[in-house]
């Protein structure tokens, strides 16, 4: 019978669906809408009788149209989109969450609800639907427009920081308290597993794409899609996450893979399958007595949506340093709520905080606005037009104006090389801490979860935390040291930079190791008291713990080589995914070249073990300003690295090429060559 009422409910889901498909496209109306109308029509509030027998099993089918909503937008959206627009997106999303909650907030008390109502309220407005505007923009064929890739950007930081909102009043509604630390731990926590998910994703999954693209099977490559991204969404829900965002960062990482254009043509059929569900159990929540019951507050909710979500994001995108017109568009392509919504709206009334009318109202003004919005991104130019005819030249000139400022100011704010190489530097440092940390969470959990099954282990409560102490600590080994590497590198750069040979004159070397020294240690400070604390709550007793310690300093001095092998591998594995080899005209290239570069050539050089360079950074070395020959690639352990940056690091057995003409290249071969027994 369950099967029978299953295939029942799909089939007039999907019936309904194709009917709301066609007729839109009569009468040139969005699909969105027509699915929205068409799931009202045939949902459990729409007399006479009901045609759907399982609500759950329809929302079901609609988590997984979320899925692949989002895993398409990823697709769609690389992470060097996402870079592209990183500044507005994290001005404009936060901006526009503390403007709505504070609107939400006065607007529940103006309706005299209760102070966590009109809490819950603020949260609910404050976050637009990832979901309903990924397709709406789709189906107006305006993905790939400017404002729409700003509205991406705008939209994954606002999951994001909805995850920490969730987590935030999930205390607040128990205790009526806000928990700084618990905030902290969700952030951090979030950070780390966005940043170990990225980092072993790009790392593992486009080569492992490259691969199954050899059997030239269509079916292999969609089955393999389709279980990453099932399996990181599942990863991420077990970890109190959302799917979307789950969906989305896999997405993303696929994106990165030489197969995106194949990939992306036969995962869209199987998303607007899933995605025709989910706007259809939209339309079945729809309930019209409600509507009815609270129709005052549902209109009047839904408006300040629309104008809220609208004029705040438009101001967080101008705020940014884009244009006025670009603003506007951002701004009423964001108006609505979704996803999140509901769920923000459940925890109110789950937690028994909130009053029962608050979670319909919240379908309702969701439903609203989402009706809207396919109108309102399709009147966007409109309103644009209108603007540059009404609105006062002096007032277009001064914000002309300060677009082109704040726009000048990202042009200049990489900065000179060395600074453009430290603050790499401190991001390298930030995200190997982040993998450490991640890690060492993990630990934690796993302990306080399963530390209670496991009485026969041996040692007792102090073996089972010295183990996962120094299981963490082993994992974590090679971030560790490269993060401490990075502070050596970054320490001698600073050094450099601030001890100046016309200053310190015969000093110049003993001051400058002082400033490296000072960096690195005040770096291995910082790193060993944020183990410490990582550690709180795995460290066994005492003489367990001097036990572990003496295992670990045995197994890192061991390890130590082979752990620098492997962050390199991995991290020449990170600039392979994102290395770009443009098509090159080479006959016209060749006729724009200067004739002192057409005599150049290129030539490999082995660096032996206790050279000079051995350990260095291609910047140490000076090798451009003392021989005039630069190194364009190195391989090492099978790897290729194109076009090293400054800061890569030098190791014995390195296969470093060289470009320069012949002179020039004796000269680098030479110092290259050079080793510590040598002038």
């Amino acid at each position: 019978m369950h099967q029978i009422d299953f295939l029942q409910d799909l089939s007039v889901v999907m019936i309904v669906a194709a009917v709301a498909t066609i007729l839109c496209r009569q009468f040139r109306q969005p699909v969105v809408f027509g699915y929205i109308l068409a799931g009202f029509v045939i949902g459990p509030h729409t007399p006479p009788f009901a045609m759907i027998s399982s609500q759950e099993t329809i929302d079901t089918l609609a988590q997984i149209g979320v899925i692949f909503l989002m895993f398409a937008l990823g697709l769609e959206f690389s992470l060097r989109k996402l870079k592209a627009v990183g500044a507005t997106a994290f001005i404009a999303a936060p901006l526009a969450i503390l403007l709505m909650m504070q609107a939400g907030y006065q607007l529940g008390q103006a309706f005299g609800w209760k102070p966590m109502d009109s809490i819950f309220l603020g949260a609910i407005l404050s976050v637009s639907s990832t979901t309903i505007i990924v397709k709406a923009l789709d189906s107006l064929g305006k993905t790939k427009e400017r404002f729409a890739q700003l509205i991406y950007g705008i939209l994954i930081v606002e999951d994001i920081l909805a995850i920490v909102m969730i987590a935030v009043l999930s205390g607040f509604a128990k205790t009526g308290t806000l928990d700084g630390g618990q905030m902290g731990m969700t952030i951090l926590s979030l950070s780390s597993f966005l940043g170990g998910l990225l980092v072993i994703g790009l790392i593992a999954v486009p080569r492992l794409l490259n691969y199954l693209a050899r059997f030239k099977s269509n079916e292999l490559l969609l089955v393999t899609v389709v279980g990453l991204c099932f399996g990181v969404s599942l990863l991420t829900l077990k970890l109190g996450y959302s799917v979307a965002l789950g969906a989305f960062l896999i997405g993303a990482i696929v994106a990165e893979a030489r197969q995106i254009a194949k990939i992306e043509s036969l995962m869209h059929p199987v998303r607007d399958l899933f995605s025709a569900v989910f706007f259809v159990s939209i339309g079945l929540r729809i309930d019209p007595a409600l509507i009815g019951q609270y129709v005052w507050p549902i209109l009047i909710i839904a408006a300040v949506v629309v104008a809220g979500q609208a004029l705040s994001c438009a101001l967080g995108a101008f705020l940014a340093g884009n244009g006025m017109r670009t603003s506007l568009r951002v701004g009423m392509g964001l108006a609505q709520i979704g996803e999140f919504s509901f769920i923000l709206a459940a925890l109110g009334h789950d937690l028994g905080r909130t009053s029962d009318f608050l979670y319909p109202i919240a379908v309702s003004v969701s439903a609203l606005t989402t009706l809207c919005t396919p109108y309102l991104i399709r009147s966007s130019d409109g309103v644009v037009s209108w603007f540059d005819r009404m609105a006062p030249k002096p007032l277009v000139d001064i914000m002309d104006a300060y677009s082109g400022w704040v726009g000048d100011i990202g042009g200049k704010g990489s900065g000179s090389p060395a600074a453009r190489i430290l603050t790499k530097l401190a991001w390298q440092i930030l995200l190997n801490l982040l993998l450490a940390t991640g890690v060492f969470i993990a630990a934690a959990v796993v302990h306080a979860r399963y530390a209670g099954d496991w009485t026969q282990f041996p040692g007792g409560a102090d073996g089972v935390k010295a183990t996962l102490w120094l299981g963490a600590l082993l994992l974590s080994f090679p971030c560790l040291v490269a993060a401490w590497r990075k502070f050596q590198a970054g320490g001698m750069m600073v050094a450099e930079l601030s001890v100046s040979q016309a200053k310190a004159g015969a000093n110049t070397s003993t001051a400058r190791a002082v400033v490296s020294g000072t960096v690195l240690a005040a770096g291995s400070g910082l790193m060993v008291l944020w183990l410490l604390v990582l550690s709180s709550t795995l460290l066994p007793s005492r003489n367990v713990l001097l036990l572990a310690l003496g295992i670990a300093v045995i197994a890192g001095i061991l390890l130590y080589r082979a752990s620098n092998r492997l962050y390199a591998r991995a991290q020449y594995a990170l600039h392979d995914t994102f290395a770009e080899l443009p098509d090159v005209d080479e006959h016209a290239l060749a006729r724009k070249v200067p004739s002192f570069l057409r005599e150049a050539r290129l030539e490999p050089v082995r660096l032996v073990r206790g050279a000079e360079a051995e350990g260095k950074m291609i910047s140490e070395l000076r090798l451009r300003t003392e021989t005039g020959a630069s190194i364009v690639g190195i391989e090492r352990d099978g790897t290729s690295l194109v076009n090293p940056a400054p800061e890569e690091e030098l190791h014995a057995g390195d296969d470093v090429l060289l470009i320069g003409n012949s002179e020039q290249l004796a000269s680098a071969r030479a110092l290259l060559s050079r080793t510590n027994g040598t002038s």
